[in-house]
Protein backbone atom coordinates (compact mmCIF):
# COMPACT_ATOMS: atom_id res chain seq x y z
CA UNK A 1 0.00 0.00 0.00
CA UNK A 2 1.53 3.87 -0.94
CA UNK A 3 1.98 5.43 1.63
CA UNK A 4 0.00 8.25 0.71
CA UNK A 5 -3.04 6.08 0.83
CA UNK A 6 -2.64 4.66 4.03
CA UNK A 7 -5.20 5.76 6.80
CA UNK A 8 -3.48 7.21 10.02
CA UNK A 9 -3.80 6.69 13.48
CA UNK A 10 -5.11 10.78 13.74
CA UNK A 11 -7.70 10.42 10.84
CA UNK A 12 -9.23 7.49 13.44
CA UNK A 13 -9.26 9.57 15.84
CA UNK A 14 -10.71 12.25 14.26
CA UNK A 15 -13.52 9.76 12.74
CA UNK A 16 -14.30 8.89 16.27
CA UNK A 17 -14.45 11.79 17.71
CA UNK A 18 -11.57 11.56 20.38
CA UNK A 19 -7.76 12.23 21.11
CA UNK A 20 -5.54 10.47 19.18
CA UNK A 21 -3.87 8.90 22.81
CA UNK A 22 -7.18 7.80 23.45
CA UNK A 23 -7.83 6.01 20.22
CA UNK A 24 -4.28 4.50 20.33
CA UNK A 25 -5.15 3.19 23.66
CA UNK A 26 -8.26 1.93 22.50
CA UNK A 27 -7.00 -0.25 20.09
CA UNK A 28 -4.16 -1.30 22.41
CA UNK A 29 -7.18 -2.91 24.74
CA UNK A 30 -6.02 -0.37 27.69
CA UNK A 31 -8.32 -0.65 30.35
CA UNK A 32 -8.58 3.09 31.22
CA UNK A 33 -10.71 3.64 27.58
CA UNK A 34 -14.00 3.42 28.58
CA UNK A 35 -16.55 0.90 26.77
CA UNK A 36 -18.03 3.34 24.44
CA UNK A 37 -15.32 5.34 23.50
CA UNK A 38 -13.07 1.68 22.53
CA UNK A 39 -16.66 0.87 20.04
CA UNK A 40 -16.73 4.40 18.60
CA UNK A 41 -12.61 3.91 17.60
CA UNK A 42 -12.84 0.02 16.55
CA UNK A 43 -15.97 0.67 14.39
CA UNK A 44 -14.34 3.49 12.79
CA UNK A 45 -10.84 1.44 12.03
CA UNK A 46 -13.29 -1.50 10.92
CA UNK A 47 -14.75 1.06 8.47
CA UNK A 48 -11.90 3.25 7.13
CA UNK A 49 -9.58 0.02 6.89
CA UNK A 50 -7.21 0.82 9.63
CA UNK A 51 -4.25 -1.39 10.33
CA UNK A 52 -2.04 0.03 12.22
CA UNK A 53 1.77 0.03 12.68
CA UNK A 54 3.42 -2.09 15.02
CA UNK A 55 6.87 -1.36 14.19
CA UNK A 56 6.55 2.01 14.74
CA UNK A 57 5.80 1.14 17.86
CA UNK A 58 8.43 -0.71 18.87
CA UNK A 59 10.76 1.23 16.75
CA UNK A 60 9.93 4.64 19.36
CA UNK A 61 10.68 2.08 22.15
CA UNK A 62 7.10 1.30 23.24
CA UNK A 63 6.14 -2.53 23.59
CA UNK A 64 3.73 -4.10 20.98
CA UNK A 65 1.08 -5.48 21.05
CA UNK A 66 2.84 -9.46 20.31
CA UNK A 67 3.71 -11.98 22.89
CA UNK A 68 6.16 -14.28 22.02
CA UNK A 69 5.43 -18.31 22.27
CA UNK A 70 8.73 -20.81 21.57
CA UNK A 71 7.85 -23.76 21.36
CA UNK A 72 10.02 -26.91 20.24
CA UNK A 73 7.69 -28.49 17.78
CA UNK A 74 4.71 -28.27 15.58
CA UNK A 75 4.55 -31.76 14.60
CA UNK A 76 3.06 -32.83 17.70
CA UNK A 77 -0.55 -31.99 18.64
CA UNK A 78 0.59 -31.23 22.30
CA UNK A 79 2.24 -27.70 21.53
CA UNK A 80 -0.86 -27.29 18.89
CA UNK A 81 -3.04 -27.56 22.36
CA UNK A 82 -1.33 -25.56 24.33
CA UNK A 83 -0.98 -22.51 21.37
CA UNK A 84 -4.70 -22.60 21.40
CA UNK A 85 -4.50 -22.00 25.25
CA UNK A 86 -2.46 -19.34 25.21
CA UNK A 87 -5.13 -17.69 22.06
CA UNK A 88 -8.21 -18.27 24.30
CA UNK A 89 -6.39 -16.63 27.60
CA UNK A 90 -5.77 -13.57 25.83
CA UNK A 91 -8.84 -13.03 23.43
CA UNK A 92 -10.19 -9.89 23.52
CA UNK A 93 -6.94 -8.50 25.09
CA UNK A 94 -5.58 -6.94 21.69
CA UNK A 95 -2.72 -8.98 22.01
CA UNK A 96 -1.51 -11.33 19.16
CA UNK A 97 0.66 -14.68 19.84
CA UNK A 98 3.48 -14.93 17.12
CA UNK A 99 5.31 -18.44 17.93
CA UNK A 100 8.56 -19.48 16.58
CA UNK A 101 9.46 -23.70 16.46
CA UNK A 102 13.27 -24.46 17.71
CA UNK A 103 13.06 -28.39 16.52
CA UNK A 104 14.89 -29.04 20.30
CA UNK A 105 17.49 -27.31 18.85
CA UNK A 106 19.05 -25.22 21.46
CA UNK A 107 20.75 -22.61 19.36
CA UNK A 108 17.52 -22.26 16.93
CA UNK A 109 16.28 -21.70 20.60
CA UNK A 110 18.29 -18.99 21.15
CA UNK A 111 17.83 -17.25 17.67
CA UNK A 112 14.17 -17.30 17.92
CA UNK A 113 13.92 -16.02 21.04
CA UNK A 114 16.75 -13.31 20.10
CA UNK A 115 14.70 -12.21 16.83
CA UNK A 116 11.41 -12.16 19.16
CA UNK A 117 13.16 -10.06 21.96
CA UNK A 118 14.01 -7.67 19.10
CA UNK A 119 10.23 -7.06 18.24
CA UNK A 120 9.83 -5.65 21.80
CA UNK A 121 6.56 -7.77 22.36
CA UNK A 122 4.70 -7.51 26.07
CA UNK A 123 5.72 -10.31 27.26
CA UNK A 124 7.48 -13.96 26.09
CA UNK A 125 6.03 -17.60 27.25
CA UNK A 126 8.72 -20.22 26.07
CA UNK A 127 8.76 -24.06 26.76
CA UNK A 128 10.78 -25.73 29.41
CA UNK A 129 13.05 -24.45 31.46
CA UNK A 130 16.57 -25.92 30.59
CA UNK A 131 17.55 -22.96 27.80
CA UNK A 132 21.41 -22.38 27.12
CA UNK A 133 23.12 -20.27 29.44
CA UNK A 134 23.05 -17.47 26.50
CA UNK A 135 19.26 -18.08 25.71
CA UNK A 136 18.62 -17.84 29.63
CA UNK A 137 21.06 -14.38 29.95
CA UNK A 138 18.90 -12.94 27.27
CA UNK A 139 15.40 -14.03 29.21
CA UNK A 140 16.21 -12.36 32.47
CA UNK A 141 17.58 -9.45 30.85
CA UNK A 142 14.58 -8.84 29.10
CA UNK A 143 12.65 -6.50 31.17
CA UNK A 144 9.13 -8.09 30.44
CA UNK A 145 6.64 -11.01 31.87
CA UNK A 146 8.62 -14.26 30.86
CA UNK A 147 6.38 -17.34 31.28
CA UNK A 148 7.83 -20.50 31.07
CA UNK A 149 5.93 -23.48 30.34
CA UNK A 150 5.45 -27.34 30.85
CA UNK A 151 8.06 -27.99 33.53
CA UNK A 152 8.62 -27.28 37.04
CA UNK A 153 11.87 -28.86 37.65
CA UNK A 154 14.19 -26.23 37.60
CA UNK A 155 14.56 -22.52 38.50
CA UNK A 156 12.27 -20.20 35.99
CA UNK A 157 13.59 -17.11 34.94
CA UNK A 158 10.51 -15.10 35.96
CA UNK A 159 7.02 -17.01 36.51
CA UNK A 160 6.64 -20.48 35.64
CA UNK A 161 3.47 -22.94 34.97
CA UNK A 162 3.17 -26.68 34.39
CA UNK A 163 3.73 -29.62 36.32
CA UNK A 164 6.42 -31.82 37.74
CA UNK A 165 8.36 -34.48 34.31
CA UNK A 166 10.31 -36.03 36.91
CA UNK A 167 7.02 -36.68 38.99
CA UNK A 168 5.02 -37.60 36.57
CA UNK A 169 7.68 -40.22 35.50
CA UNK A 170 7.52 -41.70 39.12
CA UNK A 171 3.77 -41.82 39.25
CA UNK A 172 3.16 -43.72 36.24
CA UNK A 173 5.48 -46.41 37.57
CA UNK A 174 4.16 -46.76 40.84
CA UNK A 175 0.85 -47.34 39.21
CA UNK A 176 2.10 -49.86 37.08
CA UNK A 177 4.20 -51.20 39.60
CA UNK A 178 0.67 -51.25 42.14
CA UNK A 179 -1.06 -53.45 38.98
CA UNK A 180 1.96 -56.00 39.36
CA UNK A 181 3.73 -55.29 36.44
CA UNK A 182 7.82 -56.19 37.24
CA UNK A 183 9.55 -56.44 34.01
CA UNK A 184 10.04 -53.42 32.51
CA UNK A 185 11.41 -52.05 29.07
CA UNK A 186 11.58 -48.45 27.74
CA UNK A 187 11.46 -46.87 24.58
CA UNK A 188 11.99 -43.18 23.78
CA UNK A 189 13.29 -40.89 21.05
CA UNK A 190 15.77 -38.08 21.20
CA UNK A 191 16.53 -37.37 25.04
CA UNK A 192 19.58 -35.71 24.58
CA UNK A 193 17.55 -32.56 23.81
CA UNK A 194 14.02 -33.51 24.91
CA UNK A 195 14.72 -32.93 28.83
CA UNK A 196 11.00 -32.88 29.82
CA UNK A 197 11.28 -37.09 28.30
CA UNK A 198 14.73 -37.40 30.55
CA UNK A 199 12.95 -36.64 33.77
CA UNK A 200 9.95 -39.00 32.74
CA UNK A 201 12.68 -41.74 32.25
CA UNK A 202 14.67 -40.69 35.47
CA UNK A 203 11.74 -40.01 37.99
CA UNK A 204 10.29 -43.92 36.03
CA UNK A 205 13.76 -45.47 36.52
CA UNK A 206 14.08 -43.68 40.32
CA UNK A 207 10.82 -45.16 41.35
CA UNK A 208 11.58 -49.06 39.81
CA UNK A 209 14.83 -48.76 41.73
CA UNK A 210 12.70 -48.17 44.76
CA UNK A 211 10.72 -51.38 44.65
CA UNK A 212 14.28 -53.45 44.27
CA UNK A 213 13.75 -53.17 40.12
CA UNK A 214 15.18 -51.70 37.15
CA UNK A 215 14.47 -51.22 33.70
CA UNK A 216 15.37 -54.71 31.88
CA UNK A 217 16.09 -53.11 28.22
CA UNK A 218 16.21 -49.56 26.88
CA UNK A 219 16.15 -48.47 23.35
CA UNK A 220 16.58 -44.74 22.61
CA UNK A 221 16.44 -43.29 19.12
CA UNK A 222 18.19 -40.25 17.23
CA UNK A 223 16.00 -37.48 16.34
CA UNK A 224 11.93 -36.93 16.84
CA UNK A 225 9.32 -39.29 18.03
CA UNK A 226 6.33 -40.78 16.08
CA UNK A 227 4.56 -43.59 15.39
CA UNK A 228 6.69 -45.77 12.98
CA UNK A 229 9.40 -44.96 15.52
CA UNK A 230 7.49 -46.67 18.12
CA UNK A 231 6.92 -50.02 16.20
CA UNK A 232 10.58 -50.41 15.47
CA UNK A 233 11.70 -49.74 18.72
CA UNK A 234 8.79 -52.26 20.55
CA UNK A 235 10.06 -54.67 17.86
CA UNK A 236 13.60 -54.41 18.83
CA UNK A 237 12.88 -54.53 22.70
CA UNK A 238 10.53 -57.59 22.35
CA UNK A 239 12.86 -59.37 19.78
CA UNK A 240 15.89 -58.78 22.62
CA UNK A 241 13.55 -59.49 26.01
CA UNK A 242 10.80 -61.05 25.08
CA UNK A 243 9.72 -61.86 28.33
CA UNK A 244 8.63 -57.96 29.10
CA UNK A 245 5.24 -57.15 31.01
CA UNK A 246 5.57 -53.79 30.62
CA UNK A 247 6.66 -51.26 28.14
CA UNK A 248 6.67 -47.12 29.69
CA UNK A 249 7.20 -45.39 25.88
CA UNK A 250 8.71 -41.57 26.37
CA UNK A 251 5.22 -40.08 24.77
CA UNK A 252 1.60 -41.43 23.15
CA UNK A 253 3.18 -41.44 19.90
CA UNK A 254 5.80 -43.92 20.25
CA UNK A 255 2.78 -45.85 22.33
CA UNK A 256 0.59 -46.38 19.84
CA UNK A 257 2.87 -47.39 17.41
CA UNK A 258 4.08 -50.01 19.90
CA UNK A 259 0.92 -51.06 19.95
CA UNK A 260 0.36 -51.55 16.50
CA UNK A 261 3.65 -53.78 16.76
CA UNK A 262 1.51 -55.78 19.36
CA UNK A 263 -1.32 -56.44 17.10
CA UNK A 264 0.60 -57.71 13.84
CA UNK A 265 2.71 -59.90 16.23
CA UNK A 266 -0.34 -61.09 18.19
CA UNK A 267 0.62 -60.27 21.92
CA UNK A 268 -2.03 -59.61 24.05
CA UNK A 269 -2.04 -56.05 25.31
CA UNK A 270 -2.93 -55.18 28.18
CA UNK A 271 -3.15 -58.70 29.58
CA UNK A 272 0.05 -60.09 28.80
CA UNK A 273 1.93 -56.54 27.95
CA UNK A 274 1.24 -53.45 29.06
CA UNK A 275 2.32 -50.22 27.06
CA UNK A 276 2.54 -46.56 28.90
CA UNK A 277 3.04 -43.14 27.09
CA UNK A 278 2.48 -39.80 28.36
CA UNK A 279 0.25 -36.85 27.15
CA UNK A 280 -3.15 -38.42 26.95
CA UNK A 281 -3.99 -37.48 23.36
CA UNK A 282 -7.33 -38.06 22.05
CA UNK A 283 -6.18 -40.70 19.43
CA UNK A 284 -4.77 -43.38 22.20
CA UNK A 285 -8.43 -44.00 23.02
CA UNK A 286 -9.36 -44.88 19.88
CA UNK A 287 -6.57 -47.66 19.70
CA UNK A 288 -7.80 -50.92 19.04
CA UNK A 289 -5.96 -52.11 22.60
CA UNK A 290 -5.85 -50.24 25.64
CA UNK A 291 -2.82 -48.29 26.69
CA UNK A 292 -2.05 -46.53 29.69
CA UNK A 293 -0.82 -42.98 29.56
CA UNK A 294 -0.77 -39.79 31.67
CA UNK A 295 -3.12 -37.01 30.34
CA UNK A 296 -1.78 -33.40 30.45
CA UNK A 297 -4.15 -30.33 30.93
CA UNK A 298 -2.26 -28.29 27.74
CA UNK A 299 -4.59 -25.96 27.01
CA UNK A 300 -4.82 -25.02 30.63
CA UNK A 301 -1.30 -24.26 30.69
CA UNK A 302 -1.62 -21.89 27.47
CA UNK A 303 -4.80 -20.67 29.25
CA UNK A 304 -2.83 -20.13 32.61
CA UNK A 305 0.54 -18.56 31.09
CA UNK A 306 -1.51 -16.09 28.99
CA UNK A 307 -2.73 -15.08 32.19
CA UNK A 308 0.36 -14.14 33.95
CA UNK A 309 1.71 -11.98 30.84
CA UNK A 310 -2.10 -10.13 30.86
CA UNK A 311 -1.59 -9.49 34.66
CA UNK A 312 2.10 -8.64 34.71
CA UNK A 313 1.81 -5.13 36.34
CA UNK A 314 3.21 -2.54 34.45
CA UNK A 315 4.34 -5.04 31.85
CA UNK A 316 7.77 -6.10 33.84
CA UNK A 317 9.05 -9.14 35.34
CA UNK A 318 7.38 -10.13 38.80
CA UNK A 319 9.38 -9.74 41.83
CA UNK A 320 7.94 -12.92 43.02
CA UNK A 321 8.02 -14.99 40.19
CA UNK A 322 4.48 -16.51 40.44
CA UNK A 323 4.28 -20.40 39.73
CA UNK A 324 1.25 -22.77 38.52
CA UNK A 325 1.33 -26.11 39.19
CA UNK A 326 -0.99 -28.94 37.68
CA UNK A 327 -0.56 -32.52 38.02
CA UNK A 328 -1.08 -35.11 35.31
CA UNK A 329 -4.13 -37.62 35.61
CA UNK A 330 -3.11 -41.14 35.16
CA UNK A 331 -5.04 -43.65 32.93
CA UNK A 332 -4.41 -47.29 33.18
CA UNK A 333 -6.40 -48.30 30.26
CA UNK A 334 -7.28 -51.23 32.33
Amino acid sequence: MDEKNRITLAEVATAAGVSKMTASRALRGAGDVSGKNVEKVRQAAREMGYVGNHLASSLSGQRSSLIGVVVPSMANIVFAEVLAGIAEGIEGSGMQPVFGVTDYDPEKEYEVIRNMLSWSPAGLIVTGLDQSDDARRMLEKANIPVVQIMDLDGTPVDACVGFSQHAAGVAMAEALLGLGRKRFGYAGCGLNVDFRARKRFEGFSEALSRAGLAFEITRIAAGLSNVKAGRQLTAQLLEAQPGLDCIYFSNDDLAAGGAFHCISAGLSVPDALMLAGFNGLEFVESLPVKVATSRTPRREIGQAAARIVLGSAGGSQAETPAQIAFLPEIDLGV
